[in-house]
């Protein structure tokens, strides 16, 4: 009887990811045939993109003054102090911002794509589509696709300015570091492929965020609580692959390029 579960847990796992594959393709195809729906697109932008700016600002402003607060300390046991500024904008950069960036759209974005498009699901919005002649993979997911791959890179990069902005005045006005010391350590070491790399990986969790929300919309089944279940595993799953791609991103990525 375990056997039976493991091996149908291996089937599903494998059907959904084939069939997330599929779906991705799709969009992305579907992306560059008529008619281009540059209004939803225009309007993903502004809902996904712009209104998520107030979290990713505190999120980044934050991470960066924790960042800074801690390095400082404890880089201060081996009096290496002096690095802060190295330390805040490289771990900034090509690390944190991306993936937490990534986790906090979604956090806010897969969950609204598969509770929008769940509800259209259960409503028999989307069977009306098919009625109109309309793809609903065109019409719902190839424009939060495309808002989400713009998107979660500029979001990505405002986070990494304020990040470092945040840092730095942590270490001027809490811990009391020379400012012109912090800026000196970050310039030496902050590389234009640090944050390149940190965008790069940005492109693909906004892919992922847009493609795994729509798919466990579209997946929706019995009702309102089908519509919860889907958005609650939407989220999982995308925060998931955010955190393992991340980890395979970095080892693909060359650290530098020097």
């Amino acid at each position: 009887m375990r056997l039976n579960r493991i091996g149908q847990s291996l089937f599903n796992f494998a059907r959904n990811s084939g069939e997330i594959f599929i779906l991705a393709g799709k969009a992305i195809v579907l992306i560059f045939r008529r008619p281009f729906n540059f209004r939803l697109i225009e309007s993903h932008l502004y809902l996904d993109g712009i209104k998520s700016i107030p979290v990713i600002f505190l999120m980044a402003v934050f991470t960066g003054g924790v960042l800074a607060l801690q390095s400082y300390f404890g880089l201060q046991r081996f009096g290496a102090e002096v690095f802060t500024g190295s330390l805040v904008g490289v771990s900034l950069t090509k690390e944190l911002i991306p993936v937490l960036t990534g986790l906090m759209l979604a956090g806010r974005v897969s969950a609204s794509y598969s509770a929008e498009i769940g509800t259209m699901v259960v409503t028999e919005q989307v069977d009306a589509l098919f009625t109109f002649g309309v793809n609903p993979v065109k019409y719902l997911v190839s424009p939060r696709v495309i808002a989400l791959v713009i998107m979660t890179p500029l979001l990505t990069l405002f986070g990494d300015f304020v990040g470092i902005m945040g840092g730095r005045l942590v270490a001027v006005l809490v811990v009391h570091q020379n400012p012109n010391l912090f800026d000196s350590q970050l310039f030496v070491s902050l590389e234009i492929w640090d944050v390149l790399s940190g965008l790069i990986k940005s492109v693909f969790f906004g892919l992922t965020i847009a493609v795994i929300g729509s798919y466990f919309g579209l997946k929706t089944e019995g009702g309102a609580k089908g519509v919860g279940q889907a958005t609650t595993t939407a989220v999982v799953v995308s925060s998931v692959i955010i955190l393992v791609s991340d980890f395979f991103w970095t080892k693909i990525l060359p650290f530098s390029l020097r």
